[in-house]
């Protein structure tokens, strides 16, 4: 299973990091929601580079061109509702790809939120039968939720290939998703890792709750 940490290598996307981490700045919501687009769009180029092409032949008003198109049949599946910024940059460059949306959501069992599981109420998916599935979450605090909705697509067949596609992850979760999905046919993208969880099982440091920030606190 290969693993991409971008925070091993020097980018713009480290100021985009910058932002929806900083208190001081990530609570303008139009900004968050942009900056989370931003770093699925070069997420998405990144991952671009791994897949099979064929060339072929276009007319241009003087001549024939030969061209690089993409070969492979690619789907974006987005974890609701925290993934729909992310989601939205990663189709700005897969612009052709069919779409997946999965609910899936921490039912606490207490107050003090140290103990929940992870429900899934709704899925709507095309067929990933031999397609290349990107799976989509901003952050990936325990993988839990991930494999959950990996588990359900599975009822929409079986992929050729799965990219598992995340800002910030903890480095539990990249082992965890390292020990449960497919090695020989999986790849995680993360922008950065962080390591570890606290006593409720959000990231630290990390950036809070990712959907309150770019869409408002929920009850």
């Amino acid at each position: 299973m290969e693993l991409y940490n971008f925070s091993e290598n020097k980018s713009l996307l480290s100021s985009y990091i910058r932002e929806i981490r900083d208190v001081s700045i990530q609570g303008d919501r139009l900004r968050f929601r942009r900056n989370i687009e931003r770093i699925g769009e070069i997420m998405a180029y990144e991952i671009s580079k791994t897949l099979d092409y064929k060339k072929i032949e276009v007319d241009t008003p003087l001549d024939v061109a030969e061209v690089n198109v993409l070969n492979e049949e690619v789907v974006i599946a987005t974890i609701l509702r925290a993934g729909l910024p992310f989601h939205h940059g990663m189709l700005n460059y897969f612009d052709g790809a069919d779409n997946a949306f999965v609910s899936a959501y921490r039912k606490y069992k207490e107050t003090g939120h140290q103990s929940f599981d992870i429900h899934i109420e709704y899925i709507a998916s095309p067929s990933i039968e031999g397609k290349t599935l990107i799976v989509t979450d901003p952050m990936l605090a325990t993988g839990s939720s991930m494999e959950l909705t990996y588990r359900a697509l599975l009822t929409k067949g079986t992929p050729a290939h799965i990219h598992i596609a995340t800002i910030i992850a903890s480095q539990p979760a990249i082992e965890y998703c390292q020990k449960n999905f497919p090695a020989d046919k999986t790849t995680i993208w993360a922008a950065v890792i962080d390591p570890g969880l606290n006593e409720s099982s959000y990231i630290v440091p990390g950036i809070g709750d990712a959907g309150d920030l770019a869409y408002g606190q929920k009850e």
